[in-house]
């Protein structure tokens, strides 16, 4: 495939990284130029507020925005982009998050920048420094192209003076925008600029009186009740969130940055900030939040969230990726549960992709993945057990089964069944093993099986016995289909029998093609566990 042929189907792409590239190449037309007409890089952003450490949700906002980042250079044939990851380390310490020692020393600092504050681990200069190498590191596991700038940095050594300076300059246009959006009670407190106090080095929520905008020079009242001028440049202060990120677009030159459905009012706000400043709102999506297993919103002071470790105990890097690649708009469920589905659905549109045409692959989120790690999509490939079936096999063995005897079991149906032949099915083997452990095997339970079942199990097992151990998953199949639909066991539909089979060999509710089940786990001993279910009933 040709780069043009891949520009011109990816022109009218539905993927949605297509459709939001589009955005920027209809506000550069030409491409980003600068004023000698040269092309200058696309700029693409993501925040990061490091009072906590690095999250799925910090993973997921620099995957997404990676994956446009992706499809606009392919849209514009190579135009040139960056990528920024932007710490907010400069705002004050609010809270003491619950997940960190010495918790009596960062209550001693509340109100300060976080890059001021001593790092709790005894590991770092500051608490902001401790979690952005935490970032950059969290960033880099996952070879993530980025460039890390840290706001503290920019605000102490006078790389957002300017800036600053016209935050001043248009002060009562900025109140303007902001003071109708406020309570009554906040709006007595209000400033876009918030001074770092004098006598305490705290970030302070107090009324400012602009002095002089061209030195940077304001009037406020310290905590200790004495009326301060105090020029706002250098690391003197640090504006207001909603002011801070607009400003932020404007000196940086951020023309794309996505954020959550609960930040819809503050890109709104901060959006008619950066046009007073002289700039322009980022191109961008609003992506919708993430939901509990029970359908609750996610909240990290709750603790009901999932981590990018415990999906990564359980599933793979690229199951994750597929599952946050998909409908984006859409509110999504977060917990354990979704992990086995997630990695079986991402290797079969990674199967699909060499087979499908170009406008089909621009469409599957295997190609988009891909792409964020800079491969080419080359010939399908394809799990030779899935995942569903690999913690069936699993359940059946108990909590205490081994990588060996799942590997042992893998030979009667994988061919050349070696470890080191089949590395992403090895490194599933050790994921089911973690997930039966944790979650499967404390809740599997084999109920007896009624009458009629009974009979379809002995009926099963003669059908086994006369079976030779080298029948194919589809021969196996046909046989659990024959005595399903034969009336004389009473099942109304092959669901039914299927249901039955599940939750008396089994100990689930669901499960895999009996057929495959049967071969990878032995004709032999699947006999044993119809004789165990017949002895029960």
């Amino acid at each position: 495939m040709t780069q043009t042929e891949l520009t011109t189907a990816a022109q009218v792409s539905k993927s949605w990284p297509f459709e939001e590239a589009r955005k920027l190449v209809k506000r550069y037309p030409g491409g980003k130029r600068d004023g000698a007409g040269e092309l200058v890089p696309v700029l693409f952003e993501t925040g990061y507020g490091p009072s906590g450490l690095p999250h799925i949700g910090t993973f997921q906002e620099v995957l997404r925005t990676t994956l446009v980042r992706r499809a606009y250079e392919v849209l514009t044939g190579g135009h040139p982009t960056r990528l920024v990851a932007f710490s907010d380390d400069m705002d004050g310490l609010r809270k003491v998050p619950d997940n960190v020692p010495n918790k009596d020393l960062l209550t001693a600092h509340l109100q300060e920048p976080l890059s001021r504050i001593p790092d709790p681990f005894g590991k770092y200069e500051s608490f902001a420094h401790h979690n952005n190498a935490m970032l950059r590191e969290f960033l880099d596991r996952f070879s993530f192209d980025y460039e890390f700038v840290s706001g503290a940095e920019r605000y102490n050594s006078g790389a957002f003076d300017e800036a600053l300076k016209n935050v001043l300059r248009h002060f009562d246009a900025i109140m303007g925008i902001m003071l109708p959006t406020l309570r009554e009670e906040r709006r007595k407190t209000y400033s876009p600029v918030l001074p770092i106090s004098p006598s305490n080095g705290q970030v302070l929520q107090v009324p400012v009186e602009v002095v002089d905008a061209e030195s940077g020079m304001i009037r406020f009242t310290d905590v200790t009740g004495e009326v301060v001028e105090q020029s706002i440049l250098g690391g003197k202060s640090k504006l207001q969130w909603k002011v801070d990120w607009a400003m932020r677009w404007v000196a940086l030159g951020v023309d794309y940055e996505m954020c959550g459905k609960d930040l819809t009012d503050s890109v709104t706000q901060s959006g008619r900030i950066a046009q007073v400043l002289g700039g322009r709102r980022p191109e961008g999506l609003i992506y919708e939040l993430f939901l509990d297993e029970k359908g609750e919103k996610i909240s990290k002071s709750k603790g009901n969230g999932l981590t990018i470790e415990q999906w990564l105990d359980y599933g793979s890097e690229e199951s994750l990726g597929f599952y946050l690649f998909r409908e984006p708009k859409s509110a999504k469920s977060l917990h354990v549960g979704i992990i086995p589905r997630a990695v079986d659905e991402y290797w079969q549109f990674r199967e699909k992709l060499a087979s499908q045409p170009v406008e089909q692959q621009l469409g599957n989120p295997v190609w988009h993945l891909l792409r964020t790690n800079g491969e080419q999509p080359g010939a399908g490939d394809k799990l030779p057990v899935t995942y569903g079936l690999l913690l069936n096999l699993v359940g059946v063995l108990g909590a205490h089964a081994t990588r060996e005897q799942v590997w042992s079991y893998l030979a009667n149906y994988v061919d050349n069944a070696d470890p080191a032949a089949h590395p992403a099915l090895d490194a599933l083997v050790t994921r089911a093993l973690a997930y039966n452990r944790d979650f499967i095997a404390p809740t599997l339970v084999r109920r007896k099986p009624e009458a009629g079942e009974a009979a379809a199990l002995a009926a099963l097992d003669e059908e086994l016995a006369a079976t030779s151990d080298d029948a194919t998953a589809e021969e196996l199949q046909n046989i659990v289909y024959e005595i399903g639909k034969d009336p004389h066991y009473g099942f109304e539909t092959l669901r039914d029998w299927f249901k039955a089979l599940y939750e008396t060999l089994l100990g689930s509710a669901q499960g895999p093609r009996m057929g495959s089940f049967i071969a990878l786990y032995g004709v032999g001993n699947t006999r044993k566990l119809i004789a165990e279910a017949l002895a029960e009933g």
